[in-house]
């Protein structure tokens, strides 16, 4: 039996609350679990004690037996010491959109090419000084 450590949704509509639980990979998010290992409730401030509560040695009990923790149940327990912190990749939904990507290109050349004439006005500007030196 393949096991997972995940969250079951629990709480009403816009206000949810998430237990911590122990099920088979092959069951819905919210049905049949083995056994409720803690809660998670985002609601509460990022710096509240009460935000999530595990318990443990239960965790570490399922862990031992080979149980998979999802993304973001291995989260919480990387930020608890309980396992160690992985490189993720970032996904493709970091990156800008073509359009957004083209309009960054379009922008940098406007800035180029005003950049450039500024460039050549000095130098024009230093030879007619010049010539209105030698006449005087």
């Amino acid at each position: 039996m393949a096991m997972k450590l995940r969250l079951a949704r629990a709480g009403s509509k816009k206000r949810p609350f998430y237990r911590i639980v122990a099920s088979d990979s092959r069951m819905p998010r919210d049905g049949r679990f083995i056994e409720k290992l803690g809660t998670y409730n985002p609601l509460l401030p990022k710096d509240s004690e009460e935000r999530v509560k595990m318990n443990m040695e239960r965790v570490q009990y399922w862990l031992g037996e080979g149980a998979q923790p999802t993304d973001r149940v291995s989260r919480m327990l990387e930020a608890a010491g309980v396992l160690d912190k992985k490189e993720r990749a970032n996904l493709k939904k970091g990156e800008p959109g073509q359009k957004a990507k083209d309009r960054a290109e379009e922008k940098a050349e406007k800035a180029a090419a005003a950049a450039a004439p500024a460039e050549e006005a000095p130098a024009e500007e230093a030879p007619a000084e010049e010539a209105a030196a030698e006449e005087s």
